[in-house]
């Protein structure tokens, strides 16, 4: 038995589920609204006997592991770890000893963590000064200092250190942790005299701190990280997430600020969808964790000239992840969502359900900037707002914005046009596909064909109608190894999948896709859904080869091979003498 198998032993994927959705029993099954799209009515299942979820609305299912790597955003990796550590498993045990030996460096670097939030909060209670900042200059209440374990360092710079090596923390594990540091008189705290702000991962494990200075120092800055360690990551750390996951989902949108701080007093005040980027420049990655969650982010960044940096860096970025990306604006005076709050606090949430677009907002940022009335002024406006819309890339998104600025510019759009086409975009981010979203409309119906033939061997003289290549490349090895081979009037049984090498959970989720789908249909209604999806698959699988063989026909007679180019016609002509 492996590690994935022990956890799936100890726990059902109803209660892992469970802990991210509120579940409805539904028969044998479990429903939800699905965490990935905005439908109305409930399309996520839960299969307890198969160990399997399947959600219709977006085409996503797996086993409990995929839930984790879809709904955290995360890799396998990190959801063995997860549910690892919800089912208490000890994961060292399976490993080969190079790899036993770094998961036992992290266990030790989380406990260390644990142990440090715990002192760097008994040392607040002892620090009056630090305490009355908390609590009056920023307004933190009892409970919320509580809730987010605020803390203070002490400034004699050896006192974490000496309570974590009594506590049996070797020197080598510390200076990992990124919570000492080796100066000129030796090793010793690497936080001294600040405010203590945890940064927690998405199940609330600490992994580092944000520190302030307490008394603010020109020599020294306000604010710095942990440095860059084996559990923390800077440019995937999102602050305040495993607090404001829940409000993410239900409000379907995440409202990102610069300050950790902003994220408490926002939460403190009832706005729980914030988070942070922990003090780093917001990266794809961060994005990329947060539309796991909701594919809409609403910036509510400083407002000052770094602020409208950071925005107008962010645009190309969520093009990139395909997260709808708006900015949230903030009144005239107010500096920073924390001052807003702290003035009206329902000022805050009206202003959230205000967001503009970000690309409209960023560019009506820039139009007050420049002088409209000289072509200096229209040149350095253009030149400025193009490198905006370059950025984008939908078409029609670009020709929209476009087609404004030429009307608040009073030139043509042809000109602007030219103009943008005389630079190349700039690489923001890596472009990322979007495969975890699937358009039903495009793939599912070869999911409800194979799903029929599984259940019902009956249907099963449609697999003639299909020829070898109608079907994707994994669809197709199912009908080739499975459904042809199975025995006569037997359906098809998840244990088969391993015997004939396919994917045993593809299996479970068209089993599952055929109980809910067809339980309830006559035979004859089967079977005619069966042979109308069949043809479906036909004319599909026609459109594309034609396709293809006209593609492959121009590149042949650009290259000049006319004697490929003609036998590819004959292959075509074949194609058509078949309809």
């Amino acid at each position: 038995m492996d590690a994935k198998d022990e956890i799936k032993q100890r726990l059902s994927i109803e209660e892992v589920i469970g802990d991210y959705l509120e579940l409805k029993r539904a028969g044998r099954n479990f429903k939800a609204s699905s965490p990935f799209t905005s439908e109305r009515t409930p399309s996520f299942m839960i299969s307890p006997e198969k160990q399997i979820w399947h959600d219709f609305s977006s085409n996503k299912g797996g086993d409990m592991f995929s839930f984790i790597m879809e709904v955290e955003g995360v890799d396998f990796r990190e959801a063995l770890e997860i549910l690892a550590r919800k089912a208490n498993v000890d994961l060292s045990q399976y490993q080969k000893k190079s790899d036993g030996g770094t998961a036992k460096l992290k266990k030790r670097l989380m406990e260390a963590h644990v142990a440090a939030v715990q002192y760097y909060h008994l040392c607040l209670s002892r620090k009056s000064e630090a305490l009355g900042y908390i609590k009056e200059a920023r307004g933190f209440t009892p409970e919320t200092i509580r809730t987010w374990q605020l803390g203070y360092a002490p400034d004699d710079g050896r006192s974490l250190y000496a309570f974590l090596t009594k506590r049996g923390f070797s020197q080598q594990e510390l200076s990992g942790s990124g919570l000492i540091t080796k100066r000129r008189d030796g090793w010793g705290d690497m936080f001294r005299g600040r405010i203590m702000i945890p940064l927690a991962d998405g199940q609330g494990n600490t992994v580092g701190f944000t520190a302030r200075l307490l008394k603010d120092n020109k020599d020294a800055p306000k604010y710095f990280n942990t440095p860059q360690t084996l559990i923390y990551d800077k440019g995937r750390q999102v602050f305040g997430l495993h607090h404001a996951k829940d409000a993410i989902r239900k409000q379907d949108a995440t409202v990102l600020v610069e300050g950790n701080l902003d994220v408490i007093t926002s939460h403190q005040s009832g706005v729980k969808n914030v988070v942070a980027a922990a003090g780093t420049a917001m990266t794809a990655d961060h994005l990329r964790s947060l539309s796991r969650l909701s594919f809409n982010v609403r910036l509510a960044f400083d407002a000052d000239q770094a602020g409208l940096n950071a925005t107008e860096r962010a645009i190309p970025i969520a093009q990139s992840v395909g997260v709808d990306l708006k900015v949230v604006s903030l009144p005239d005076g107010i500096k920073d969502p924390d001052e807003l709050i702290r003035k009206d606090a329902s000022a805050w949430s009206k202003q959230i359900e205000q967001a503009d677009d970000a690309t409209t907002w960023t560019l009506k940022r820039y139009e007050v900037m420049y002088d409209k009335t000289t072509a200096e002024g229209k040149r350095q406006l253009s030149t400025k707002a193009l490198n905006v819309i370059k950025g984008l890339q939908d078409p029609v998104e670009r020709e929209h914005h476009i087609a404004v600025l030429a009307q608040s510019l009073g030139v043509s759009v042809s000109s602007l046009t030219a103009k943008l086409q005389q630079t190349k975009p700039k690489v923001t981010a890596k472009k990322q596909a979007k495969a975890e979203i699937v358009d039903p409309d495009q793939t599912a119906y070869e999911d409800d064909f194979l799903a029929l033939n599984a259940q019902f061997p009956d249907v099963r003289d449609s697999l003639g109608l299909l020829e070898s290549t109608s079907l994707s490349t994994t669809r197709r090895e199912l009908v080739k190894s499975a459904l042809r081979t199975v025995a006569p009037h037997t359906r098809l049984e998840a244990e088969e999948a391993n015997r004939l090498n396919i994917d045993e959970d593809y299996v479970k989720i068209l089993l599952l896709t055929a109980e809910e789908k067809y339980a309830s249909w006559t035979p004859a209604d089967v079977m005619a859904e069966t042979m109308a999806l069949a043809r479906r698959i036909v004319t599909k699988s026609k459109s594309r080869n034609k396709s293809e063989l006209t593609t492959a026909i121009a590149k042949a007679e650009q290259d000049g091979d006319f004697e490929k180019a003609s036998q590819l016609l004959d292959t075509y002509q074949q194609l058509l003498n078949k309809e």
